[in-house]
């Protein structure tokens, strides 16, 4: 993905159906890792999408390679908490920093009382773990959905900055 051309803005309705599309296409991995054709991601259709886009409570970015969206977020705020689901990136476009672009990308769009951000993956889902992990997210507990086990993880917004802070009036 070329740096000049990448842009990171909010997914409108116009762009509803090349979400889709993206989010189809990326979850596919996923869907085949637990066997199961029908998770949210894969079984969402234009209607419920156009719908989620819609509501006062949901932020969906995307980020785009010149024309071409490839990548998505969507963050779900819910008085100080806020959730992120649905991380989507284009196969072809995987492993290239995509991904935590985006996660870092919703700070601006998240309301000043927002305290921590959840985030939830399939349990056996290890690449997206280690991911979440690196960015500071901390497992919290799993929960079963059907066949499927999700594992929630959150992180606390200004920690690292309040351990440092700490840490520069302990040195003194």
């Amino acid at each position: 993905m070329s740096e000049t051309q990448t842009r990171i803005d909010r997914v409108g309705d116009e762009t509803a159906g090349e979400l889709l599309t993206l989010r189809r296409a990326a979850f596919v991995t996923e869907a085949q890792q637990y066997g199961d054709p029908h998770i949210p991601p894969l079984t969402q259709t234009l209607h419920e999408l156009r719908a989620d886009l819609a509501r006062e409570d949901v932020v969906t970015i995307g980020a785009w390679d010149g024309h071409r969206l490839v990548g998505s977020v969507r963050v779900e705020i819910d008085g100080q908490k806020a959730t992120l689901g649905r991380l989507a990136v284009a196969p072809d476009q995987q492993g290239h920093g995509i991904g935590t672009q985006l996660m870092w990308a919703v700070l601006p769009y998240l309301p000043e009382q927002t305290t921590e951000i959840w985030v939830f993956t399939g349990k056996d889902s290890r690449q997206n773990l280690a991911m979440y992990q690196q960015q500071g997210y901390e497992e919290q507990f799993d929960k079963s959905a059907g066949d499927l086990t999700y594992t929630y993880l959150r992180r606390i917004l200004g920690e690292a900055q309040a351990r440092a802070a700490s840490a520069d009036t302990t040195d003194d």
